[in-house]
């Protein structure tokens, strides 16, 4: 939106063309997010306090978090529109991809907030029953699947296997159940991640950092010739939301961090997820998004595994699934497991981002 004003005034004042730079743009939108999240998150926790929008806690998990209890919730909402409203002032609004992206985004932000009304607002524990939240996840994977398949013309559809030199996999029709199975995973494993103060939202800020560096390399023809990407035409733009995310994130941390103030609920996770899933298949790295978000990827295991093993064998392989509540029941301080969440979570978006270079 700021952008289209600032290349019209540019005409009268060279300076405003400093707001043609993605790199600037992206910082912008960084801290707009950033601010947006410091002026109005007290403002969402005292609504939300005042409303009694408060968090249930499991009777079964760790006796620790019974203090938790009744914190409010659905905080989320708060990340994304701090993000919607910094991408509309600083991203090209005519991007194909920067509108994917906030539609998806929604649309899973709608399905969380759905669940989240209905769990905290009608006090219906069960939520959004898991059918119709898979069945809208789904409309919204395959929809955006079909839409990638069919609009990206001549953009390769192989799957790129990162730290090798031009070995990819090439996947025709598949895909489609490729992307949809990339979207609505990692928004799962987002969701599945947010058990504890902080858990979920700084793995997301620095996943979502590392792939703004992959766009803005990816929509440079100079860039990707140099590394031997694939360079795709608009993909740089989406550094905009990629700063959003971050700077939103960041914004939400300051609330959430331990002893939060406030819980993103279903709203922020499933949608969170969702969007470093959807910008992962645009610019081609979904490899790289399950390397660098290596902690998602482990939570989404330990319950599948959890699961299997307990309807097989009648055994449980953890303590408790997800993985955090596992080491919260052998005796580490929830502070402890995040923090070492995070270290891991540094270490694996380094490695990512080596990928860049390493092949």
């Amino acid at each position: 939106m700021l952008l289209w004003l600032a290349d019209y005034l540019a005409q009268f004042y060279s300076g405003f063309n400093v707001f043609s730079y993605l790199t600037f743009r992206g910082i912008l939108g960084v801290l707009t997010a950033l601010i947006f999240s410091f002026v109005f998150g007290p403002i969402m926790i005292r609504k939300l306090q005042l409303r009694q929008i408060g968090q249930a806690v499991r009777s079964d998990g760790p006796q620790t978090h019974l203090v938790k209890a009744g914190t409010p919730t659905m905080g989320g909402a708060l990340i994304l529109i701090a993000v919607a409203v910094s991408t509309l002032l600083w991203a090209d609004l005519s991007n194909e991809y920067v509108w994917m992206v906030l539609i998806v985004t929604g649309v899973f932000g709608v399905v969380g907030w759905v669940d989240d009304y209905r769990k905290v607002i009608q006090k219906n524990s069960r939520g959004l029953p898991a059918k119709w939240k898979f069945f809208w996840q789904s409309i919204a994977g395959f929809g955006v699947a079909i839409l990638l398949y069919n609009e990206t013309g001549d953009v390769d559809r192989s799957l790129l296997i990162p730290f090798f030199k031009d070995v990819s996999i090439p996947l025709g029709i598949l895909y489609v159940p490729w992307v949809y199975l990339v979207i609505v995973g990692s928004s799962n494993a987002v969701n599945l991640t947010d058990g504890l103060d902080g858990l979920a939202i700084l793995p997301t800020v620095l996943v979502a950092g590392a792939l703004g560096v992959f766009a803005y390399v990816t929509g440079h023809a100079v860039l990707a010739d140099y590394l031997m990407l694939q360079n795709i035409q608009g993909v740089g733009e989406l550094i905009i939301i990629c700063g959003a995310l971050v700077g939103a994130g960041l914004g939400f941390l300051w609330f959430n961090t331990y002893p939060a103030q406030v819980f993103m609920g279903d709203v922020g996770a499933l949608a969170l997820g969702a969007a470093l899933g959807i910008i992962a298949v645009i610019i081609r790295q979904e490899i790289v998004l399950f390397i660098m978000g290596g902690v998602f990827v482990l939570e989404t295991l330990s319950v599948i595994l959890q699961v299997g093993s307990f309807k097989l064998t009648g055994k449980r392989i953890f303590r408790m699934a997800p993985l955090h509540h596992h080491f919260e029941l052998k005796g580490w301080q929830e502070p402890k497991v995040i923090v070492r969440f995070w270290i891991i979570t540094v270490v694996l978006v380094l490695l990512g981002l080596a990928s860049l270079k390493l092949r």
